[in-house]
């Protein structure tokens, strides 16, 4: 099930550098340095994101869109320099097509209540992966009670990719969308969409894609990947919880019905009639997350000054490294496939997950215990949760050394 390759040594990626960076990173647990391996639930921020979020309110904050003093037209400059950093990351063609939401979790229920609520009826069917958070299975499920369309799920093979051969089976012309993640949260899975996006468009159907793991540890281009929708969230990209991003193609945003209403989302309000803007203010009902949207334009330009495939490959050598290092280790049971990304999703023989988690928070060690919001997934492969170390830009080899020093620990004290 799982790739071993000889571990190598990098050189010219200053891991100690980058992580005097994070603040949170630089202090201690029960008395020992922090390992933090949840950065697939949430990953620490840098200074750049602490300061520019910092910046804002010190200097000019205010709302947006509605003043015409300086601080005003200040802050609304920097909310939408935000948004054009999005559109730049995502290789959008337009500023218009990024939505700002509070996360993919609302992105995701926006495209459900808007467009799903619209376009879809009870003689449809529509595609989802096992492998889904279930911000991606919820929604659907919510929209399915209201309409009664049948949700069709594609499986993953033994080794824990998926199942295009299923995929393929399962499309026909009665499917109308599609909606996919990118790569999973629970074993980092990586998933071929343009390939998927292509053999759903093949039958019209409508693809919706989850980046929320993908967008920190690969290149997301959308126009690559010829998907209708894509989201992602703030917070797993080193910048702050409560922003997230919906992408879509400006017409299909206009033609789309408001997911909600108030200010800022209307172009005239009588009591008899109500026109409303086009996008993105059509999605942005209310004062949006100012701070946290420029928090996030700083998130994106900090990462953009490495190169992406050195962090693929820096992130890899700490992924094999932890495959060899724990495959040593009798009674532990390692989860995912070959095409992953930076997750190792495990579990000890014997030790519920959560028993584990806790001596290794003991130890300096933060991985997450659970269903990781995964719980079709958990059950697909038998359990009720994994343990799951998740590695980012910050993360290194000792890392990993003091995770399986954790785990033998474990042994030592439950086996």
């Amino acid at each position: 099930m799982i790739m071993s390759t000889k571990p190598t040594q990098l050189h010219g990626f200053d891991v100690e550098r980058i992580k005097k960076q994070f603040p949170a990173l630089n202090s201690q647990v029960n008395g020992k340095p922090i390992s933090f391996l949840d950065s697939a639930a949430s990953a620490q921020k840098p200074d750049a994101v602490i300061e520019a979020m910092a910046k804002v309110q010190r200097e000019h904050y205010a709302n947006v869109h509605r003043g015409l003093y300086k601080y005003s037209q200040d802050t609304t400059t920097a909310f939408e320099q935000a948004r054009h950093t999005v559109a730049t990351f995502l290789n959008a063609n337009s500023d218009n097509e990024t939505i700002f939401t509070r996360n993919a979790t609302e992105a995701i229920n926006l495209v459900a209540a808007s467009w799903g609520a619209e376009n879809l009826t009870s003689d449809d069917e529509i595609i989802l992966t096992v492998l889904e958070h279930h911000a991606n299975i919820v929604p659907w499920h919510m929209l399915r009670e209201k309409i009664g369309f049948k949700i069709k799920v594609v499986p993953i093979c033994d080794d824990g990719a998926i199942d295009l051969d299923a995929y393929q089976k399962l499309l026909t012309d009665k499917v109308k969308f599609v909606g996919l993640t990118h790569m999973s949260n629970a074993m980092g899975t990586i998933l071929p969409v343009k390939q998927m996006t292509e053999m759903a468009k093949a039958f019209g159907a409508t693809v919706l894609i989850d980046a929320s793991q993908a967008v920190v540890h690969m290149d997301v281009d959308v126009q690559n990947v010829d998907c209708d929708f894509l989201c992602f969230t703030g917070h797993k990209l080193y910048g702050p919880t409560g922003i997230g991003v919906l992408w879509a193609r400006e017409d299909v945003l206009n033609n789309m019905r408001p997911y909600q209403g108030g200010g800022e989302m209307i172009e005239k309000v009588s009591f008899e009639e109500i026109t409303y803007k086009d996008a993105p203010a059509r999605f942005e009902a209310g004062t949006p997350a100012i701070v946290e949207a420029i928090g996030l334009g700083a998130a994106i330009d900090w990462l953009g000054q490495f190169d992406t495939a050195d962090i693929q490959a820096h992130e890899r050598d700490i992924l094999d490294y932890a495959i060899q290092e724990m495959q040593k280790i009798n009674g532990v049971t390692l989860y995912g496939p070959d095409d992953r990304a930076s997750i190792l999703s495990f579990n000890i023989d014997g030790v519920h997950p959560h028993d584990a988690g806790t001596i290794f928070d003991q130890m300096g060690v933060a991985v997450r215990a659970g269903h990781h919001c995964a719980q079709p997934l958990m059950q697909a492969l038998n359990v009720s949760s994994t343990i799951r170390a998740s590695f980012a830009i910050y993360n290194a080899r000792n890392d990993v050394d003091r995770l399986i020093e954790a785990v033998n620990k474990v042994k030592k004290l439950f086996c």
